[in-house]
């Protein structure tokens, strides 16, 4: 009897671990999936472990003006998360440029992270991939010459001697680093990954609102504080936008006040007081 009740007793347990065991392998997917989020993608995309590398600091002070008027602390931030930029992306020469080179590394890095400055935890996780041509380039699908463009695929390009122009004129209001960077942050905010949604919904409403009014202005009167292109659609007005925002802030905030402060809102920055909100 002593040995019928062992027997069972085991093959109760047995069932239970194998029932245990079967929950657990059900639900491997669903708790790794968790963990992933909150210990690798959530909370590591906060974490600044790296100091910037030395010979990329000296590109960084001697070529990028954003960076002088930071304080020291977002200095600091800045440079790290500069470096955390560069080692998560893969930067790929194409067309001309035979190998990436340390300035062209640190100076698209810091344009990225100028850009989502008021956003710590954004790298614009969905475009792995950044190729550079040396300048314009044939592209197979427009059939068209481009100096950049950003493939929702997950590839930002951009034609270098353009990209260096951009930062040579920094008061032109154009800014081809930040204004494909700009269609990029669009694209991140819509996909749906761990960077998903994170621009403020009301001032996105906000800020169409006040597109569509100088979208119109652009096509019917041809004359506004922003070039024409601008008014192609809703997208090039906000890449544009962005340009004039860096690289005009003042003549931006004269021309239109309501729409230069919902900018500051959308990128959580004020490039007139040099600051982050």
């Amino acid at each position: 009897m002593k040995i019928a009740e062992s027997l069972d007793g085991f093959w109760v347990i047995a069932i239970m671990l194998l029932f245990a065991i079967a929950i657990v392998i059900q639900f491997y997917g669903i708790i790794r999936e968790v963990i992933n989020y909150f210990f690798k993608d959530h909370i590591n995309r906060y974490l600044l472990t790296s100091r910037l590398k030395p010979h990329y600091k000296e590109v960084l002070i001697e070529k990028f003006g954003y960076y002088h008027h930071l304080n020291d602390q977002d200095k600091s931030i800045f440079e790290k998360r500069v470096q955390k930029f560069i080692n998560i992306k893969e930067f790929v020469p194409r067309g001309g440029i035979k190998h990436i080179t340390v300035e062209m590394k640190v100076l698209i890095a810091a344009s990225a992270i100028q850009l989502t400055f008021g956003y710590p935890s954004i790298y614009f996780m969905h475009f792995r991939k950044i190729i550079l041509y040396k300048t314009d380039y044939y592209s197979n699908i427009t059939q068209k010459y481009h100096q950049g463009e950003v493939n929702t695929r997950g590839f930002i390009i951009l034609s270098w001697v353009n990209f260096v122009k951009g930062y040579n004129e920094a008061d032109s209001g154009r800014n081809l680093g930040l204004h494909e960077l700009a269609h990029a942050l669009k694209i991140e905010n819509a996909i749906r990954n761990t960077e998903y949604n994170f621009i403020d919904e009301n001032s996105l409403k906000s800020f169409y609102r006040l597109a569509k009014h100088e979208i119109e202005k652009i096509r019917l009167e041809g004359s506004s504080f922003f070039r024409s292109y601008a008014g192609t659609n809703v997208h090039e007005f906000f890449a544009i936008v962005v340009e004039n925002f860096f690289e005009r802030p003042e003549q931006f905030y004269r021309y239109d006040q309501e729409l230069y402060l919902v900018t500051t809102q959308l990128l959580k920055q004020d490039p007139l007081y040099h600051a982050r909100l």
